[in-house]
């Protein structure tokens, strides 16, 4: 897959998740945060489930579990964080702080990898974080839901370097998926039993933002960017999925008539403007110890993320080695 198809997919994936920031908030009508996590991420996570079938002869390599296992709690603990954000912020001012991971990405990156980010990068990263700001008000207006959805965006930060080095060494997308959603859903579902309003019949009532949820915001969003990730560097695809925001912004006008200002749309333009800019970019941060070697096979196709076990499958990366990147443009 070259790295601008990788770019358009990260980008339809951040319309998902903003278009169903709209159901995060109306789920909570009928289901307490706890309840709407386990059950979104456990039909997201059944989904997925049969498609780990394809990758039950790959073999797992040193340090897959653990690594695993940092993926799969980064993840619970983000969307937890989440989803618990919209008890005290709007759609749209929690879309737009939720993707201040942008900035917190390439700084974990730079931190934990040794990923220096290439300065347009970095630019497109502080114009979010400007752009976020001037949509949300500044931070004398933050709540403790903006400031919830800014934890939350830590997380993310630090759940997208680990994805990125997890795949990059040792893929298996579907594996990576349902362990993550149904490790979430094994964390969330029986606390929201305990402490919340879990119920089928609250379930029924919720059925329409659940489907939204579990089927287009889960499985296949993040699907998506698992997929994804293998073929692009962490910051970079931050800052694309940070269109979330915009997207969020977008739907909560359309559907809940959540209305701006003067200063929230010049910053959701601003931030419009960074995630085009890296999205059609073809550099890449310089990493200090490169995880992938041998050529990428390409990838043509519609679900790239159904398509990629199969191209993996033959054409595992050997340990210890650099890496070779596959471009529609010669690599710099």
């Amino acid at each position: 897959m070259s790295k601008l198809r990788a770019n358009l997919l990260l980008l339809l994936a951040a319309a998902l998740w903003g278009l169903g920031n709209v159901a995060q908030k109306t789920v909570l009508v009928h289901l307490d945060a706890l309840s709407a996590v386990g059950l979104r991420c456990l039909i997201g996570g059944l989904l997925v489930l049969p498609f780990v079938l394809t990758e039950r002869r790959l073999p797992a390599g040193p340090g897959h579990f653990s690594s695993l296992a940092r993926v799969g709690a980064l993840f619970v603990i983000s969307i937890t964080l989440q989803q618990l954000c919209y008890l005290g912020a709007t759609v749209t001012n929690a879309s737009f702080l939720v993707s201040t991971a942008t900035v917190m990405t390439p700084l974990a990156a730079w931190l934990l990898i040794g990923e220096r980010p290439t300065a347009s990068l970095a630019a497109a990263a502080g114009l979010t974080m400007v752009g976020a700001l001037l949509l949300s008000g500044g931070f004398a207006s933050l709540s403790s839901g903006d400031l919830t959805a800014i934890l939350s965006a830590a997380c993310y930060a630090l759940w997208m370097v680990e994805l990125g080095r997890h795949m990059q060494t040792h893929a298996r997308p579907f594996t990576t998926a349902a362990t993550q959603f149904l490790g979430a859903a094994a964390f969330a579902l029986p606390l929201g039993a305990m402490q919340g309003n879990l119920s089928l019949a609250a379930a029924f009532a919720a059925g329409p933002e659940l489907a939204v949820l579990g089927v287009f915001s889960t499985a296949i969003a993040f699907g998506i960017q698992i997929a994804a990730q293998r073929f692009t560097s962490a910051s970079h695809a931050a800052v694309i999925v940070s269109a979330e925001s915009v997207f969020g912004a977008l739907g909560a006008a359309i559907l809940l008539g959540e209305r701006n200002s003067p200063a929230g749309a010049l910053g959701a333009a601003i931030i419009l403007g960074a995630i085009l800019s890296v999205a059609m970019s073809n550099r890449t941060p310089r990493a200090r110890a490169p995880l992938l070697t041998g050529p990428i096979p390409p990838l043509d196709a519609a679900p790239a993320f159904a398509a990629a076990p199969a191209a993996w499958a033959g054409n595992r990366p050997a340990a210890n080695s650099g890496p070779v990147e596959e471009c529609d443009e010669p690599c710099r």
